[in-house]
């Protein structure tokens, strides 16, 4: 359920990156708008044929009388454009990021930039860019075509092929849709596509969360458009979290770094270090010997001092 929340909010965060940052935000509109001419004009299509389709997908129906056939056409024409829809939502983003291709990346590098550390791209060709995301896409439309099959038949189960198998479906379509749109920082950083799907896999919870909300909300008209750069930034800050980067050097290893190898290795009051050196123990004395049993001292001390819970 954490997971669940924390995909949402990452949607919510990349909205709110492109909210102030306009400009990127209309940058990030142009091939979405292009992507929505064409997926517009296929849905018009399909929706104007789909009683011919169901008619000529159950010809075994021809002799049923009424209700029975245009029951039975009904749902599957209404199964066959939900498909449609569905489908299209996951196309939509795979074809939106083939066509800004370059426009996605220059989007995700800015918010990366602006999170503090930028990984560098690999250096590989426009073409060669553009030829790794189609043939990634085509792997992980197929693995969802699988699954849109499947729950494609169980949609004629009665009664839970119109309730629960819909709800599995949005799930299901919610978590390629997020593996398509982490693909641009995953790329980036030249992970490969099933790594992609094992890395998602092992947080469906935070892949479900993320794609799920957007999926509703593509299905929406024209809302696909404006929310896309702000699903892509959204998706990058997801994968900053997944795929945390190298750790940032601590400020004493940066100031030992600074100032030179000879002062680097040698400790606080040794000889080429800085401060003064250790003073020696007192004539026949050595070092002070620390309480045999410490957790027996009165006042304050460090946690340190005390044994541990459950001792």
């Amino acid at each position: 359920m954490r997971d669940l929340v924390a995909g949402m909010r990452y949607l919510g965060k990349g909205q709110r990156w492109v909210a102030q940052h306009g400009r990127w935000w209309g940058f990030g509109l142009i091939p979405a708008l292009i992507a929505l001419v064409l997926y517009a004009a296929v849905l018009t299509v399909l929706a104007i044929w789909s009683g011919d389709i169901a008619a000529w997908a159950t010809p075994f129906a021809d002799g049923w009388g009424s209700p029975w056939q245009g029951l039975l056409r009904g749902v599957f024409v209404a199964l066959l454009f939900a498909g449609g829809l569905m489908l299209s939502v996951l196309t939509f983003t795979a074809a939106t990021l083939l066509i800004g291709d370059p426009f996605y990346e220059s989007l995700s590098e800015k918010v990366e930039e602006s999170e503090g550390h930028c990984p560098p791209s690999p250096d590989r060709p426009l073409w060669q860019e553009i030829w790794i995301a189609l043939r990634d896409s085509v792997h992980v439309l197929l693995r969802a075509a699988g699954f849109g099959l499947l729950l494609f038949v169980l949609g004629f189960i009665p009664f839970i092929g119109q309730t629960v198998i819909p709800a599995i479906g949005f799930c299901v379509s919610g978590f390629f849709l997020a593996v398509e749109l982490t693909s641009v920082a995953m790329q980036r950083r030249d992970i490969p596509v099933r790594e992609r799907l094992r890395l998602l896999r092992g947080r469906k919870g935070l892949a479900v969360g993320f794609g799920t909300p957007i999926v509703l909300l593509f299905l929406i008209p024209f809302v696909a458009v404006v929310l896309m750069p702000g699903a892509v930034a959204g998706a990058t800050l997801l994968v900053r979290d997944l795929v945390p980067g190298p750790a940032e050097p601590s400020e004493p290893e940066r100031g030992a770094a600074a100032a030179g190898p000879d002062q680097a290795a040698a400790p606080y009051g040794q000889p080429g270090g800085f401060g003064p050196p250790p003073a020696p123990f007192p004539p026949n004395q050595g070092p002070p010997q620390a309480p045999r049993y410490p957790h027996q001292q009165s006042g304050p001390g460090s946690s340190a001092a005390r044994p541990p819970a459950g001792w």
